[in-house]
């Protein structure tokens, strides 16, 4: 849908916050920008604009220029924008993910938090219409102020961890959270708008543009930017969470067991410690089951403080059995509690916290904690784990943090991870921010890779792009596939990120 250059030029200046304007890009001429977004970018030839995930903190990428629409007219001014100036756009949220595929280098990059609105709540069918840079506590807190009393809707399942993460980037990544019996979130996406290569706002559901719906969640944003999600809601209940010290070995049937007895929730968070016997084999089982709707809700409930989890983390960087100790101390005081299905996903994040954690560990070298996910058939996580332990301690890696989450089989999205129902283990490394440091890391990620491969698995594209070629077309066997429907579906690569240009290079033999 072609704009006028006045519409371009009002739309930009309602929608759009414009970060500093690069020097290197000036000096190669900043002609190649279009005229209407030269008007409106703000210059400093003195700086360079800088861009970074915050979890990883290694994915630090210089962009032409940040822009916040807060409109789909703005958004569509970018785009035309950037196919004028043949610039590339790359899309963010929160900036939590940590392969690459929200940055592009020199892109101009389109960051949609301004873009969080609720835009309509059909309290009949329990589906809530939001904008994509909506972030999960602004939801839940809509939903909590526009029902009455204790209200009838809640979500079904969101990322843990972390609660500032948009929803358009949960669609990004197709993510999941810690169900016992779900699939990941494509399940609970009734549809979506997606503004594609050519301005034009399409609607995308299992029966409009179907391809288009399946080939957008779990994209990772190269199909177009989502402005707006159709999320399936369901009947919020309370539930009891049930927290274990249990051994490893003990898991599978322990899960199998409560999704026997109707929990809804639960993880397997074990022990970090690798000088210790505990090391992968031993953890924290929490499980949630629903119980009845008269039960009062626990008031206030143990949890998990700021300096709280400050203090924790210096612990499992510095004191990995007094961690351990302290977490389950804390865990098993919770046990019993009660809980709204959809308020007890929430969990606490401290953004930056490594760089206080860095000074007090006197660290001579920044470092942070990175992440991969790794999938198995639930009958092999046991073998898995233990050898996981072993290279794990053979290469020195030093775990912060790990769980098992179970998945159901997603046999809707294109580039599908759980292929399969799966056990999901997460492991968060840390990472010495030099070349020893990350070198380790990519060794240890692609020998994790290689173990969850020995055993049947799979790994998530998400969190890093350190695996090998035929690491890839082993897990995703459709990516050479999917890399061409980029292509169908946006000839002019409008949309580009470090990730996808990373991929597209590793398979350039195959003429895409």
């Amino acid at each position: 849908m072609p704009i006028s250059r006045r519409e371009f030029l009002g739309f930009l200046k309602i929608s759009c916050a414009v970060a500093a304007w690069p020097a290197p890009l000036l000096a190669r001429g900043a002609a190649k920008y279009s005229a209407p977004l030269k008007a409106t970018l703000k210059s400093q030839a003195s700086a360079e604009n800088f861009v970074n995930d915050i979890h990883s903190q290694l994915n630090r990428t210089r962009v032409a220029a940040v822009y916040t629409p807060n409109s789909v007219q703005g958004v569509r001014a970018i785009i035309h924008s950037a196919k004028t100036s043949g610039a590339p756009l790359s899309i963010c949220g929160r900036r939590h993910s940590m392969g690459g595929q929200q940055f592009g280098t020199d892109n101009m990059l389109v960051d949609m938090t301004s873009m969080n609105r609720v835009l309509h709540f059909d309290k009949e069918r329990g589906i809530v219409e939001v904008e994509a840079g909506i972030e999960w506590p602004a939801l839940l807190d809509y939903l909590k102020k526009n029902q009455e009393g204790d209200g009838k809707w809640g979500i079904v399942q969101k990322q843990t961890g972390a609660d500032r993460l948009s929803i358009g980037g949960a669609l990004a990544s197709n993510v999941h959270g810690r169900g016992l019996k779900f699939k990941p979130i494509i399940d609970q996406v009734e549809a979506f708008t997606l503004m594609n290569y050519d301005g034009e706002l399409v609607n995308c559901s299992r029966q409009e543009n179907a391809e288009l719906f399946r080939l957008a969640i779990g994209g990772y944003g190269l199909f177009g930017i989502v402005t707006s999600v159709q999320l399936r809601l369901w009947e919020r209940q309370k539930v009891q969470r049930i927290v274990e010290i249990c051994n490893t070995a003990e898991i599978p049937q322990r899960f199998a067991q409560r999704i026997k007895d109707g929990y809804l929730y639960g993880d397997f968070q074990f022990a970090t410690d690798s000088q210790r016997e505990s090391f992968l084999g031993r953890g924290v089982f929490s499980c949630y089951r629903p119980v009845a709707p008269a039960t009062p809700i626990t008031e206030n409930p143990t949890r998990f403080h700021p300096e709280d989890w400050a203090r924790l983390t210096y612990y499992t960087h510095k004191y990995k059995k007094r961690a351990f100790d302290v977490y389950t101390k804390r865990y098993l005081a919770t046990s019993g509690q009660i809980y709204w299905s959809d308020w007890q996903l929430s969990a606490a994040y401290v953004d930056n916290y490594h760089e206080a954690l860095d000074r007090k560990l006197g660290a001579p070298v920044n470092a942070t904690e990175m992440i991969t996910e790794i999938y198995v058939p639930r009958e092999k996580l046991v073998e898995f784990m233990e050898d996981a332990k072993r290279i794990l301690r053979q290469q020195q890696a030093n775990v912060i943090y790990g769980t098992v989450r179970l998945i159901e089989q997603d046999t809707e999205s294109f580039l599908a991870w759980a292929r399969q129902s799966w056990a999901c283990v997460i492991f968060n490394l840390h990472v010495t921010h030099n070349a020893e440091g990350l070198e380790r890391a990519a060794n240890s990620f692609r020998s994790l890779i290689d173990l969850g491969l020995k055993h049947g698995g799979s790994y998530y594209l998400t969190y890093h792009r350190y695996a090998r070629r035929e690491q890839v077309e082993a897990c995703y066997p459709q990516f050479k596939n999917f890399l061409q429907m980029k292509l169908q579906y946006d000839p002019q690569e409008v949309f580009q990120s470090d990730w996808y240009r990373h991929y597209k290079k590793m398979f350039a033999a195959e003429n895409l």
